[in-house]
């Protein structure tokens, strides 16, 4: 569980878009590093899905992709193309949407709340989603009531819903939404749920033990094309408002005063930005399960290469996120196959040194 910090110092922000300001930072041109990622993507996609168990060559993936989009000529063995269009594909897509929308919720809340340690799961969001979908996962279809007639998916999102709301409702001071009370009242919601989780997994049969644990841990192994639609269109439509917002999301850095002289009703905006940050993680957390580290490390990547402009570092923290987890899931089925690891163990593994690394190398008079 992420301490409660004082906010970090505001970086000076200019609100059309210019990145000036943070003295001494080593950062890539926008257009540069959004090229780079923008080639990298498609890259990365068609090595992820011709790695496994059976490696099928980079051409054939594309071909597969292009026959089944496009109704191209076939070149690939049909026992290659089951295998890419059915399981692989769909895995990419959900762990690069997944990625992004974790990435993009993390990068809003650490603004929102102006802490740097926040993620997708500071307030509890995850915690409430995950006790829903362990208990249809552990009572089953006569114990867990209503959640069960949801499934687990559906389970996950009501209870992050549910958490949400009781957050908001205990996080107001005098009518307003208080960032630091925010962060106080979901780190002890998250403590809740997290004990009746664990009180679930103590009551799961042996049987159900082991998927409760993956599930807990995150993963994207049994995605299907069907589970693509939702995560897919909540990162793209919450990207496209927030971009809309960017110059408002580049004042709340500049402190509530500075931002409340500019127009903005504050509690307003940032319940709307909490609510969106809750939705995007309610999706990933619904369809992958609790997915970590990604939403940290993200945004604070972005910001130490392109600084902290929201109109050019949401973009790229959403491409990061979604590679991230790409390469992450990769990993986590090739590195010790036939294990298959769970996606938190290897964004841990990998992302901590890399999270402290950059942290290290970063010029003085950079935040965080």
């Amino acid at each position: 569980m992420h301490p409660t910090l004082p906010p970090a110092a505001p970086a000076t922000v200019d609100l059309a878009g210019s990145n000036t300001g943070l003295p001494g930072a080593v950062r890539l041109p926008f257009l540069r590093a959004a090229g780079l990622l923008l080639v990298l993507t498609p890259v990365v996609v068609a090595l992820a899905a011709a790695l496994g168990p059976v490696t099928i060559a980079p051409g054939d993936v594309i071909s597969i992709v292009l026959h089944h989009l496009f109704g191209t000529a076939a070149t690939a063995a049909p026992v290659d193309d089951h295998i890419v269009w059915e399981f692989r594909v769909p895995r990419v897509l959900l762990a690069l949407f997944a990625g992004a929308a974790l990435a993009v919720a993390g990068a809003v809340l650490q603004t929102v709340i102006r802490n740097p340690l926040a993620d997708p799961y500071v307030l509890g969001i995850a915690s409430g989603a995950s006790f829903g979908a362990v208990s249809v996962l552990v009572l089953g279809a006569t114990g867990a009531g209503l959640l069960a007639s949801l499934g687990v998916s559906g389970a996950a999102f009501a209870g992050a819903v549910v958490t949400l709301a009781i957050v908001l409702a205990l996080g107001r001071r005098r009518g307003r939404l208080d960032p630091a009370r925010l962060v106080l009242i979901g780190v002890a919601v998250s403590y809740l749920f997290q004990a009746g989780t664990s009180f679930l997994q103590l009551t799961a049969s042996p049987d159900k033990l082991s998927t409760v644990l993956f599930w807990l841990l995150g993963s994207v192994a049994g995605a299907q094309w069907s589970h693509l639609a939702l995560p897919a269109a909540a990162v793209v439509v919450c990207l496209v408002w927030l971009l809309g917002q960017g110059r408002r999301l580049n004042a709340l850095m500049l402190g509530d005063d500075a931002a409340s002289a500019l127009g903005i009703d504050l509690t307003r905006f940032r319940t709307v930005l909490l609510l969106i940050s809750a939705l995007l993680t309610a999706i990933v957390v619904s369809v992958a399960g609790g997915v970590g580290f990604v939403g940290l490390i993200a945004p604070h990547f972005v910001r130490l290469l392109s600084g902290p402009n929201h109109l050019r570092s949401l973009p790229l923290t959403a491409l990061v996120g979604g590679l991230f987890l790409v390469l992450a899931d990769l990993a986590g089925r090739t590195v010790a196959a036939p294990l298959e690891l769970p996606l938190s163990i290897v964004t841990a593994a990998v992302g901590v040194p890399v999270f402290l690394f950059a942290l290290l190398r970063r010029r003085p008079g950079v935040p965080v």
